[in-house]
């Protein structure tokens, strides 16, 4: 079976974080190389766990001409991720938005910080998204297949509709305007309506 495709750099990153080593260490210091094979580019990564030493590799698909995703997206187009199910880009919209509304006493940089982490959480959202098919009101169970994506589905099966999806993307670009001073004055209510996990805010293409 070939390997998954990883749309770009940033979705295999991604990707790695989100799978740490049995020993629960996420970073092994991998080194990448691409090859060739039966048409298809493949992308390695390889390295040691930087706590057990345990040997890591990961391949991956890779198009022919990879992209940089625009701002504001993790990758281009209406495919929906090999990778990363679901249920799972739900879960990084959870860690990446769970900010506090009120931002009035942030910083400029922390005001960045807060701008890039919302925009990141609305991205998997949409994410999220592409996964529901064309006609349908919902995203199917086949677009769950991690144990975290089935298990954020299996704790809120109903966040998956369409209608749930698309308003809470919605809230994030009410957050988005509030920090640039166009949206309504602060409320959590106007938020996306999912704060509910330990804030982590690695920065743009982490989930901390």
């Amino acid at each position: 079976m070939a390997p998954p495709l990883a749309r770009n750099a940033v979705e295999a990153h991604l990707y790695l974080a989100l799978h740490p080593c049995p020993c629960g260490e996420p970073e092994f210091g991998p080194t990448s190389s691409v090859s060739s094979s039966g048409g298809d580019w493949l992308v390695r990564y390889a390295g040691r766990c930087v706590t057990c030493g345990r040997e890591r590799v990961f391949e991956f698909r890779q198009p022919a001409e990879p992209t940089v995703p625009a701002d504001g997206d993790w990758a281009d187009g209406p495919e929906p991720s090999e990778l990363i199910d679901a249920g799972q880009w739900c879960w990084l919209a959870d860690r990446y938005g769970d900010l506090p509304v009120d931002l009035a006493g942030y910083s400029t940089p922390a005001r960045e910080q807060a701008r890039a982490d919302l925009s990141a959480a609305r991205a998997a959202l949409a994410e999220a998204l592409k996964f529901v098919p064309d006609g349908a009101d919902e995203v199917p169970e086949s677009a769950f297949w991690s144990p975290l994506g089935r298990q954020v589905r299996a704790d809120e099966p109903g966040r998956f509709r369409r209608l749930r999806l698309l308003a809470a993307r919605d809230g994030y670009d009410r957050l988005l305007a509030r920090l640039d001073g166009s949206g309504p004055p602060a409320g959590r209510s106007e938020g996306p309506g999912r704060h509910d996990t330990e804030a982590g805010h690695g920065g743009w293409g982490s989930p901390g």
